[in-house]
């Protein structure tokens, strides 16, 4: 069983989301397992203090590195725990990938720190060696919403969860370009714009040779125009072959 783990001072905002359709479905047939840790168990006083001012001034406060250490360290002494990956949530990390996600699903699990506050104390970062990754070039309210994000990228990535084998190798990013264009009935359409609209011709030819190769063309203008920064990366023979 492939097992998430959250490290969060917001237990109940889990499952949320993960816990409908097929990642629910899922979870509910035993083919992963959540476990919402509250990072405030784990505080020194009666208060449950878990953050403090930070060194050297500044806005916001900082998650406390006794307090969040204790909490990982609990977690990696369960059975199993000791090697499954541990992630922070953070702006400033590095973006999360497919790739990554797909490595991750391959693996016996994750432990996912949510952030809050202005940050976490960079001790204790250091000292459990967690990676940073980012979902993006924005900054939300804690880490809840991304960890929730890597969980289903995952989960969706793990045998039988997905119904078709192919929907996953298909997909956006899968070998650096964005998805083809998707129709289905009706074949006519008219929209609120009143614009009649028709399914590409190609795609109600019956020719499966000429559908791949229309989907292959529209992956590759789709990337080149909506996302220059994924097309630069491809490596040049591939570039060129399909040019």
């Amino acid at each position: 069983m492939w097992r998430a783990t959250a490290l969060t001072l917001f237990p109940g905002m889990f499952p949320g989301p993960l816990g409908e359709s097929l990642a629910g479905r899922a979870l509910k047939d035993g083919v992963w397992s959540l476990e919402a840790v509250d990072i405030r168990r784990f505080a020194r006083d009666r208060h449950g203090t878990v953050d403090d001012a930070p060194f050297g001034g500044g806005a916001g406060m900082v998650l406390k590195p006794d307090v969040l250490s204790a909490a990982i360290e609990a977690v990696a002494a369960a059975p199993g725990m000791a090697e499954v990956p541990r992630i922070l949530l953070s702006p400033r990390g590095a973006p999360f990938t497919q790739a990554r996600g797909r490595q991750l699903a391959a693996g016996p699990g994750v432990v996912l720190v949510c952030g809050r506050f202005e940050g976490v104390d960079e001790r204790a970062i250091e000292a459990h060696a967690l990676e940073e990754i980012s979902v993006g070039d924005f900054v939300l309210s804690g880490g809840e919403i991304p960890a929730m994000a890597v969980m289903d990228c995952c989960v969706r990535l793990l045998p039988g969860v997905m119904g078709a084998p192919d929907s996953a190798s298909e997909e956006s990013f899968e070998d650096g370009l964005l998805e083809y264009p998707h129709y289905t009935r009706p074949a006519t359409w008219t929209g609120p714009d009143g614009i009649e609209r028709r399914v590409p011709e190609i795609l109600v030819s019956g020719h499966h040779g000429k559908v791949a190769e229309w989907r292959r063309r529209q992956r590759e203008e789709i990337t080149r125009r909506r996302r220059p920064d994924l097309w630069a990366r491809r490596s040049p023979a591939k570039t060129n072959d399909e040019t």
